[in-house]
């Protein structure tokens, strides 16, 4: 049964029990007693309405928003080594083991303290002089300072910590013939010089062609 039909029984029960009230001839009191009751039947066997649930709106979870850490850069060190190692030695107090998230690869390291008193702060070197283990590396906390162990891949002695570039290596493009330098020199001499210094360029110069220029200039200095 339907909604609906279930609305119109529950109607037609109420008016009839009104008529009930009201009849006085037996049969008409007779026939409203027997349909109150056949109505009152259908209405039992009527499900009882399921009363409808509004569904729920999900509402989108709010993701809780980071705040970027600020990190103060740790600049200040000093550092000692020995054949297999490396040992540096950064001041600072209250640090705390479990606050520390460590970082080593082959050629760099990177260390954050975390609060630090109510600070955090960074030590990076993007770059070292040579390779290390990062699997041996290891960083120990003391009351006033910190201990960074580094172990090296090979043994030996580093110059720096820190990895440097040659900026002197030759330019070969700018390179210039190594006779060039000695053939200007004799050049401004011919022109500068008195008749002798002149014999003996012009000497020196025909030497040079031959590779006697050295011996050709000894005798005037």
């Amino acid at each position: 049964m339907t909604g609906g039909m279930a609305e119109d029984l529950a109607l037609d029960l109420e008016e009839l029990r009104k008529l009930q009230s009201i009849a006085k001839r037996p049969r008409v009191v007779s026939l409203i007693n027997s349909e109150i009751h056949n109505l009152e039947k259908l209405n039992e066997a009527a499900p009882a309405p399921v009363p409808q649930t509004p569904t729920p709106i999900p509402i989108p979870a709010k993701v809780p928003h980071t705040p970027a850490i600020n990190y103060v850069t740790l600049g200040s060190f000093s550092w000692d080594q020995d054949n297999e190692k490396v040992k540096i030695y950064i001041s600072l107090e209250g640090v705390q083991q479990e606050k520390v998230e460590t970082e080593f690869k082959k050629m760099s390291i990177d260390i954050k303290f975390h609060d630090v008193q109510g600070k955090n702060y960074r030590f990076t070197i993007s770059k070292l002089n040579q390779e290390i283990q990062p699997e041996k590396c290891k960083m120990l906390v003391k009351p006033t300072r910190v201990v960074i162990t580094l172990f090296k891949a090979s043994k030996g002695n580093w110059l720096d910590l820190h990895f440097k570039e040659d900026k002197l290596k030759p330019n070969l493009d700018k390179e210039r013939d190594p006779m060039a330098g000695i053939m200007d020199l004799m050049k401004n001499m011919y022109e500068e010089g008195d008749e002798e210094m002149k014999r003996t360029i012009a000497k020196a110069w025909t030497d040079a062609r031959s590779g006697k220029t050295a011996d050709s200039l000894k005798g005037y200095r």
